[in-house]
């Protein structure tokens, strides 16, 4: 049982991880509007929900000057913008597609990438969990490429495009919800200008119908909400517990993109995907082992 402390944070992490793993029915409601125009009313509605919500939060706009307006920060902010606009896009693509499956798999691979990047970037020393892990999963993706060349780019962009971000994320020093009013307002121009350009040529499908327009309004609440989630929670859960919670997400979008969207996985793909999967749990599973390991080291001094 958790203890009653923990019960606020244990829910508003699930609450953000069900969020993000029941997002291709929400994005599947959107159709048959393009992944272009998504892509731009999330943006410009992430925006206006974020603002929203800071000014709920009431934290004050000094982190603008101290964490934007800086020479150092602002180009890795600009960054990260491009970085999370693709990723959408992507991820919006694949979901139009019937590309579920093929989506999911990318975010099981990017812890792994993670723990890569974390070596290369931030000189961290990779951990048995992380060699063993990340040497099942990658055999796994090597596995799955041999029989679906033609798709697994989806996954491995989405691995690398997030892990990435992150790691300039991690840079930057904001909250999710800072860092997505940062990023949305780089895109915000663009996105807008895109929307004036549908409307002009009267190939706006949020000027269709009033549903489709509150349809793409919330596309803004949709990426907000849980961003808000996982900052309450994150800080506040044991490693272990966000650990496994990270793979709900990716689990609930490949049984979406099998049941619903009708997806049919080679045998091949199977093989690579269990290997994938013993892959995250090994390194979960070891690095949870090592982490309290650590943890006992310091509560109990030689």
């Amino acid at each position: 049982m958790f203890k009653a402390p923990l019960s606020q944070p244990l829910a508003a992490g699930l609450g953000a991880y069900l969020l993000w793993g029941f997002l291709p029915l929400f994005l599947k409601l959107l159709q048959p509007t393009t992944p272009m125009e998504v892509l731009a009313h999330r943006i410009a509605w992430s925006f206006a929900f974020v603002g929203l919500a800071l000014l709920a939060l009431r934290g004050g706009w000094g982190w603008i000057r101290e964490g934007v307006l800086v020479r150092t920060a602002w180009p890795k902010l600009l960054l990260t913008s491009v970085l999370i606009g693709i990723n959408w896009l992507i991820y919006i693509w694949a979901v139009d597609n019937h590309f579920v499956v093929e989506a999911s798999l990318g975010y099981f691979i990017n812890p792994l990438v993670n723990v890569v990047l974390g070596v290369l970037v931030f000189g961290e020393r990779l951990g048995v969990g992380g060699k063993v892990g990340g040497a099942l999963a990658a055999v796994g993706v090597l596995v799955i490429s041999y029989g679906n060349l033609s798709t697994v780019w989806i996954s491995l962009a989405l691995a690398a495009s997030f892990a990435t971000y992150g790691v300039l994320k991690k840079k930057a020093h904001l909250s999710g919800l800072q860092g997505l009013a940062v990023e949305s307002a780089f895109l915000l121009p663009l996105a807008l200008g895109y929307l004036s350009f549908l409307g002009v040529t009267g190939s706006l499908q949020a000027a269709t119908s009033p549903l489709m327009f509150v349809l793409l309004a919330l596309s803004g609440l949709v990426t907000a909400l849980p961003l808000w989630l996982f900052a309450i929670a994150a800080p506040r859960l044991p490693f272990g517990v966000l650990g496994i919670m990270q793979y709900l997400g990716p689990t609930i979008q490949f049984v979406l993109g099998i049941t619903f969207f009708g997806q049919r996985v080679t045998a091949s793909y199977w093989g690579g995907l269990i290997l994938v999967w013993v892959g995250s749990a090994v390194y979960l599973w070891l690095s949870l082992r090592e982490t309290n390991a650590g943890q006992r080291d310091v509560a109990e001094p030689a």
